[in-house]
């Protein structure tokens, strides 16, 4: 039976500062994060990675085996499996990527019978971005692209490349979803809506700007703006701009919350989502949710819900 999903990007393994000064380690990375949320949801699911031959190898594979992800497309590479050092300042993570990311090959076939495709995250960079290009240009899946930009990954290519890449993925995006973080390192000098105004007019369907404590932004198509106290009051744009309030909950690790947006909105994509407004808000609304759960919880991949978790 093939995918429902197919997601693109790296599996490593974050080590977590603790408050005593020693580092946790917990399996992540972005695309692994998504593939696990994707696969708990419910969504048949397919990652399509690399990852080293070592013990944290080891327990990456237990982690997507044990919540329903296929493994077939994971590739064992000798070496060490890349690391993330995360670091904290209250419950934001601050990351520092450590060792070379395999390169896995694509299966085409899974790709074009998939219902959606995630790239995004270290899988932009060279040179995996052109594994992420060969399975961006195979027909048949909706796109969902998440550039979740780290200033890690800027330094060693330079702004204005990393920019051309996400403009790149984002002109063809079903749903591309982005963090006001993201949209700071992507135009310093832009709002995050002004700058997920700026992507979407090159092309993205549906945009969806995810705020921290203040929740997210949609933004669709061509059906005129509605105004929102939590946008800018200055935007002029023929799109629909809709603000949706965050989820109150205790705040424990934000690791993840916005791997949890992506795959919660790409499992009701995969669900058969209308492309309609209304559809698009309790799908938003539900991705809110998801994230306030996984929110609540340490590690990012395991703090991911099943099904019966979500409200």
């Amino acid at each position: 039976m093939p995918p429902s999903a197919v997601v693109l990007g790296e599996a490593l393994v974050d080590l977590l500062e603790q408050p005593d000064g020693s580092f946790r380690p917990a399996v992540g990375g972005a695309p692994l994060n998504v593939a696990v949320g994707l696969a708990r949801l419910g969504t048949p699911t397919q990652l399509v990675t690399g990852v080293g031959t070592d013990p944290f190898a080891v327990s990456i594979l237990d982690l997507l085996v044990g919540s329903g992800v296929s493994p077939v497309a994971v590739a064992a590479v000798p070496g060490p499996t890349p690391l993330a050092v995360a670091s904290f300042q209250g419950v934001e993570p601050s990351f520092s990527f450590y060792g070379s990311l395999p390169i896995p090959e694509l299966d085409r076939a899974a790709v074009a019978a998939a219902s959606v495709l995630y790239c995004g995250s270290i899988a932009l960079l060279s040179p995996f971005v052109e594994v992420a290009r060969a399975a961006w240009a195979i027909p048949g899946p909706q796109r969902v692209f998440d550039p979740n930009l780290r200033p890690f990954l800027l330094e060693p290519f330079g702004a204005d490349r990393v920019r051309d890449i996400v403009e790149e993925f984002a002109a063809s995006a079903d749903l591309l979803k982005l963090s006001d973080a993201d949209a700071r390192l992507l135009y310093p000098e832009l709002s995050p809506i002004s700058t997920a105004l700026r992507l979407r007019s090159l092309g993205a369907r549906t945009v969806v700007v995810t705020l921290g404590a203040a929740g997210a932004v949609l933004l669709r198509p061509d059906r005129g703006a509605r105004p929102s106290a939590m946008v800018d009051s200055a935007i002029h744009s023929t799109d629909t701009v809709i603000g949706l309030p965050t989820y109150a909950g205790p705040v424990v690790d934000t690791t993840g919350c916005g791997d949890s947006v992506s795959a919660a909105l790409m499992h009701c994509l995969a669900a058969g989502l209308p492309d309609e407004d209304a559809a698009w808000i309790s799908a938003v609304q539900y991705a809110l949710r998801v994230a306030a759960y996984v929110a609540a919880r340490p590690g990012g991949a395991v703090a991911m819900p099943w099904p019966a978790d979500v409200p």
